[in-house]
């Protein structure tokens, strides 16, 4: 590449595109917080306009995070982040690299007082001194010697010089994550009865099944109401079965997911669905009521034995008319078929006919007995969120990159310190000056403790 670059490279090496891009992204990444996305926006978006909803819907507000326009921004700043690091990283590294010399007489210009001493030891214990406490300090100190002066360099922090590039590295590294887990995660859901075992999920957005290398069971479900009957807690008691064998149990609870091979379980919401039982009433003419409970596949001998009542069906609720089960009699080699609701005395205020219309719907079909169904059992249906993020461990990687870059240039910086220790008369000066290219504050009180501590420790050695 030539030394001057192309008017493309110049604007997406620029630090200004940087911080608006940042600012956009950050905008909205608040509004994907503040909107409810996904499954979520169902209810939202039902009290919206319709010109509005219109408007959201093909900005792909619902769906932020997986809009083009969000992707193309996150694919911006990646390239302005690299692009950025590229263009300053050369000049990084040479100040990493620079060796300085020992005697540096710019560094000591209009040296503040404070920064010098005189002390009454030789100049050989003086040199001494300093350098044992630079290398206490600093470690490696080089030094050099005109016979009337002793030079000493010592330098420390120089990898801070990279902590922005590490920062920068890491936020690539987050956004190859990202991309990873938007095309290679999994988002999927699944209902599963309470006592039933599941091993396959539905996918979310194409709504296609995906078989599990498993298969999950929901051993119990537990639920807590506040006074006012909503929802205080709940729980789903898992069992994970691979090979034919529990390898595997967790309690599932709201914003504590449990994880089995990679794939993480969230408890997402719960419902009640009918059970394979009922319990039916058999009144026959002249007043006399028996109570059974009865299941699908269910058979028995009707009490006066006029013949052999069959369960064929259970239904929670059948053509939005409530729940109901479907029965035959089996009497003198001839079947009657019918359905039983529990809410008939509705269904016959609302359409008087219908059982004149359609007789398949009279619990009274076959004599002497009206059959009424008094309830199903129920049992609850747990719903849980799956999800599958091969970019966890990249997510994490960048995490731990982002908190060494940030530590680096919070809390180190690059300096070289400049002592010389001089002869003139019968004293001996001692100075100390430095050079940073950040943090002119700090490196002068560490220059300031540094001639305190020379001082002291002469005094000492006297």
């Amino acid at each position: 590449m030539s030394k001057k670059k192309s008017g493309i490279w110049s604007f997406f090496a620029s630090v200004q595109l940087a911080v608006w891009l940042l600012s956009i992204v950050a905008f909205f990444a608040l509004v994907g917080t503040l909107i409810p996305q996904r499954e979520a926006a169902a209810e939202f978006a039902e009290k919206l306009s319709p010109a509005l909803l219109a408007f959201l819907q093909k900005m792909q507000i619902f769906d932020l995070y997986h809009s083009v326009w969000f992707v193309l921004l996150a694919g911006l700043l990646a390239v302005n982040l690299l692009i950025c690091s590229l263009d300053r990283f050369p000049m990084a590294w040479r100040r990493f690299r620079l060796k300085h010399a020992p005697r540096n007489d710019e560094a000591f210009v209009d040296l503040p007082p404070e920064n010098a001493f005189q002390t009454t030891a030789s100049l050989q214990n003086a040199s001494a001194v300093a350098l044992s406490l630079l290398q206490k300090k600093y470690r490696t100190v080089d030094r050099s010697d005109d016979g009337e002066a002793v030079f000493l360099c010592a330098q420390k922090g120089r990898f801070s010089i990279f902590g922005v590039y590490i920062v920068h590295l890491s936020i690539l590294v987050l956004i190859a994550g990202a991309v990873m887990g938007a095309f290679w995660g999994i988002e999927a859901y699944v209902n599963i009865p309470e006592g039933e075992t599941v091993s396959s999920v539905q996918l979310r957005g194409s709504g296609q099944t995906l078989t599990l290398p498993f298969s999950v069971r929901c051993d119990r479900f537990t639920v807590e109401f506040y006074a006012s009957g909503m929802p205080k807690t709940y729980q789903s008691d898992l069992a994970f079965i691979k090979d034919g064998r529990v390898v595997q149990t967790g309690k599932l609870r709201v914003n504590h997911p449990v994880t089995f091979e990679g794939f993480n379980f969230y408890q997402s919401s719960y419902s009640k669905v009918a059970g394979e039982k009922a319990t039916i009433a058999l009144v026959r003419d002249g007043g006399r009521r028996d109570v059974m409970n009865v299941a699908k596949g269910y058979d028995f001998r009707l009490p006066g034995g006029e013949g052999t009542f069959h369960v064929l069906r259970v239904e929670a609720d059948l053509m939005k008319m409530g729940p109901a089960i479907k029965v035959s009699v089996d009497a003198q080699g001839k079947e009657t078929v019918f359905w039983v609701f529990r809410n008939i005395d509705q269904i016959r205020g609302a359409n008087p006919d219908m059982i004149a219309r359609m007789p398949i719907l009279n619990p009274a079909s076959f004599r002497p007995y009206t059959f009424v169904l008094m309830g199903l059992e129920e049992r609850f249906l747990t719903g849980l969120q799956v999800n599958r993020d091969p970019s966890a461990p990249v997510v994490a990687f960048a995490v731990v990159l982002l908190i060494g870059g940030l530590m680096l240039i919070l809390f180190s910086y690059a300096r070289v310190i400049f002592v010389r220790v001089e002869r003139k008369g019968d004293t001996v000066v001692v100075a100390a000056a430095g050079k940073s290219y950040k943090h002119s504050a700090g490196l002068k009180r560490e220059i300031q403790y540094l001639i305190a501590e020379l001082q002291d420790t002469l005094e000492q050695s006297k």
